[in-house]
């Protein structure tokens, strides 16, 4: 079964900047939406961002929206979400995830199929 691995996530100063990287351990996954979800403590997980399977459609949450580019390299396995100014309130776990969405652009988490383990992202004030 395909496995995601998550990458990059850290300690960073608000104001900073953080490459997630998200790696597919075959190339069964370039028909997926890719997508990136977060969940802080105490709170439920929520959809950041997605990309379609060909990279020509992206969404956002309101909140990251110019802060947060979402992208994918299907020859690689590999999708991305660079985050720049980056708050305290972005502090959580992000996870990757994969689906086969059918042209939709799910945000609910039981639409994707395969999952990353997760990396911590913090953001101290």
């Amino acid at each position: 079964q395909v496995q995601l691995i998550e990458s990059g996530g850290g300690l960073v100063q608000a104001g900073g900047a953080l490459r997630l990287v998200c790696a597919a351990s075959d190339n069964t996954l370039e028909d997926h939406v890719m997508a990136w979800f977060r969940q802080a403590t105490g709170k439920e997980r929520e959809f950041v961002a997605g990309i379609s399977s060909r990279g020509d459609r992206i969404s956002y949450i309101d909140s990251v929206q110019g802060r947060f580019t979402v992208t994918r390299d299907n020859s690689k396995n590999t999708a991305f979400l660079q985050m720049n100014s980056l708050k305290p309130e972005d502090t959580a776990v992000y996870y990757c995830a994969a689906g086969l969405t059918y042209g939709t652009m799910p945000r609910a988490a039981n639409k994707y199929t395969y999952w990353g383990q997760g990396t911590q992202v913090t953001v101290s004030s």
